[in-house]
């Protein structure tokens, strides 16, 4: 089934842009949905305000450039005070725009950190960050209502692929790089590097946290997944299976699954808990042998999300086509197409999906089903309980089964 197209976020060109410098390497969603951000291409992202973005694509049809939305968006001075009516804002990060990710803060979760008598800043319930991971190795901290630069991290030495927020709104950042390594940044405590963990041999490539916070996903340029204990800053296990590059990674919505996207042209989905391979979708038929590992160069699997639903996932490769995958099926259920993606994501409902080309943004709608009664029952389960401790109930094989995703 072809997947019905949403819209389009068009970047303006000018005669002197060249193609090289204008990929769009990310693009996100606030957590409360209230904007989208993404990289236009150099040192320029664009927020714009979810809501109307959606009704301007309703009104004017599926193209939108950007131009046609600034004159439909209220602008905000720093001064106006409203703070919580989204408008929107064009930042210049002053380098390429690798990465980004957006924080927002719950005030009762305490900071880490051991001097909490002075900060520079007091992060409320109302403030909504955004985190830009730039081509020199720093990562900008903006506010996203007023557009203003908050925070200048500086210790990585190579670009900032790839950076995630805890979700549980401690405001603890976790940023990947191509200097190996990947730290974590407290912005609680004005920005304080917590910790740096190292044990990827090349590049990483991106890094993603597990619902609860405790447990952060990490691949790059070597064929192994890395899972590491997040209360401790050690690593938990390493998961092999793919034979080339890896480069994305997400948890499912209940933390059972883990969705992880390679360059030998596969994405496997694995139980995190215990290191199993439950799923295997190919974007090339036949797979490739391990000897073949990198597969056909226009095969790499670029990117790979989760659905809200915990039943579907989002894949995008170089064969110019955008891949949504239920969990318990061998073949794709809807396709879209898209030349030159490298980035997709899911919108905070779950209802578009966004993919990031050249500077612009393409939306489609996601496959819609009506969960069972039995996977949310699962889903339940699975955000309070491990794989161990499921295998442990005193219940039916087939139940154990169904929990643990095995059937």
């Amino acid at each position: 089934a072809r997947s019905r197209t949403v819209g389009e976020l068009l970047a303006p060109t000018s005669p002197f842009d060249k193609k090289c410098g204008r990929e769009n390497w990310t693009v996100a969603f606030a957590p409360d949905g209230s904007y989208l951000a993404w990289s236009q291409g150099h040192r320029i992202v664009k927020l714009v305000p979810w809501a109307q973005c959606l009704n301007n694509f309703l009104l004017h049809g599926t193209k939108n450039g950007t131009n046609a939305v600034s004159t439909r968006l209220p602008r905000q001075s720093s001064e106006s005070g409203q703070k919580n009516k989204p408008c929107e804002h064009i930042i210049d990060c002053g380098d390429i725009v690798w990465s980004l990710a957006f924080g927002s803060s719950v005030p009762e979760k305490q900071s880490r950190c051991v001097n909490i008598e002075w900060h520079r800043f007091k992060f409320g319930q109302d403030q909504l960050l955004l985190g830009t991971g730039l081509n020199n190795g720093r990562i900008k901290i903006w506010d996203v209502y007023t557009g203003k630069l908050l925070l200048n991290l500086m210790d990585h030495t190579e670009v900032v692929r790839d950076l995630t927020f805890a979700p549980d709104g401690s405001l603890i950042l976790v940023s990947a790089s191509r200097d190996k390594t990947l730290r974590v940044w407290d912005l609680k405590d004005d920005g304080n590097m917590m910790k740096v963990l190292r044990g990827h041999p090349n590049w990483v490539y991106g890094c993603a946290f597990s619902p609860d916070s405790s447990i952060l996903c990490s691949v790059g340029a070597s064929k192994a997944v890395f899972l590491w204990d997040m209360d401790k800053y050690s690593m938990l296990r390493k998961l092999e299976g793919h034979h080339n590059d890896v480069v994305a990674c997400e948890f499912s919505p209940d933390g059972a699954l883990l969705a992880t996207a390679s360059y030998d042209t596969r994405v496997y989905v694995w139980d995190p808990h215990i290191g199993v391979i439950l799923r295997e979708f190919g974007h090339l038929f036949p797979p490739p042998t391990p000897i073949f590992a990198g597969g056909a160069n226009d095969r790499w699997v670029r990117s790979v999300c989760f659905s809200h639903d915990g039943l579907h996932v989002a894949s995008l490769a170089d064969d110019k086509l955008v891949r949504f995958w239920r969990i318990d099926e061998e073949y794709p259920v809807q396709v879209a197409p898209l030349n030159n993606g490298l980035c997709c994501t899911f919108s905070t409902d779950g209802s578009v999906l966004a993919a990031g080309q050249d500077g612009s943004v393409y939306f489609w709608a996601t496959p819609s089903q009506v969960s069972s009664l039995q996977h949310l029952c699962r889903m339940a389960i699975r955000r309070v309980m491990p794989t161990s401790q499921v295998k442990n109930l005193p219940i039916p094989c087939k139940v154990v089964e169904f929990l643990c995703y095995q059937i």
